[in-house]
């Protein structure tokens, strides 16, 4: 479904991402891990069309997108989650949720996005007259996740969708991505939370500096001893 093929991305003069490539097979969640700085944020916002690519190319569904303005990429069926939710705060829940829907037309589809939304979320129907600001935090990132959901993509980018949350509201929501995963949608995941990323993931790659460091189903690596070591904590499997 989608292919990164040797990208270099740049701030300025600092280049960021250094011929990283990619593959996104559909129906699965990849994973996109490693420490902060390493560039997994700006891989995100590349695919996005939001940092522009300086060499290399991006093709999602066989065609070639790096080109493409945000906005075609979104019609194309790329829908991201940023980092930090940035939903409105001062529009409702149900508000924030038809402006996810912008590219698609209203009526029924659009009716049963809604009611799928709310079945993964119920806490949002139940909070759908409320404004964005007076949710609680995984209420926030339930949202704009939710928000994303409405343009009905065929891609979705989850940028770091447990930061700031709960151990128990990050269990709560790995789950249900894992349930959206399983509905038929491909995953592009960037998260800090190594242990679970490898848990409900298909296939991961684990950047460093800009570069991919090591990539593997994510079945072998939570058993790798560099992976355990680095990001699980002396060497052992939490479970």
């Amino acid at each position: 479904m989608l292919t990164i093929e040797r990208i270099n991305t740049f701030y300025d003069k600092m280049n960021v991402l250094s011929d990283v490539s990619i593959r996104v097979k559909k129906g699965q969640i990849v994973s996109i891990l490693g420490a902060n700085g390493a560039g997994k944020s700006t891989l995100l916002m590349s695919v996005s069309g939001i940092v522009p690519i300086r060499q290399g190319q991006i093709q999602f569904l066989g065609k070639r997108i790096d080109r493409s303005s945000p906005s075609k990429i979104v019609k194309l069926g790329i829908s991201q989650v940023p980092e930090g939710r940035r939903i409105f705060p001062d529009l409702t829940v149900e508000e924030n949720l038809k402006l996810g829907a912008f590219t698609t037309k209203k009526g029924r589809r659009y009716n049963e996005t809604l009611d799928k939304v709310y079945e993964y979320f119920p806490r949002l129907k139940e909070r759908r007259r409320q404004t964005g600001s007076t949710l609680s935090g995984g209420e926030q990132q339930m949202l704009a996740i939710s928000r994303a959901l409405m343009s009905q993509p065929r891609l979705l980018l989850l940028d770091e969708p447990s930061l700031g949350l709960s151990p128990i509201l990050v269990k709560e929501l790995f789950a249900i991505i894992k349930s959206i995963s399983e509905s038929g949608m491909t995953i592009l995941l960037v998260e800090q939370n190594v242990n679970m990323s490898l848990k409900i993931s298909d296939y991961a790659y684990i950047l460093a500096t800009g570069r991919v460091q090591l990539q593997g189903p994510s079945r072998e690596l939570i058993k790798n001893h560099e992976v355990r070591e680095t990001y699980l904590g002396k060497g052992k499997y939490r479970k």
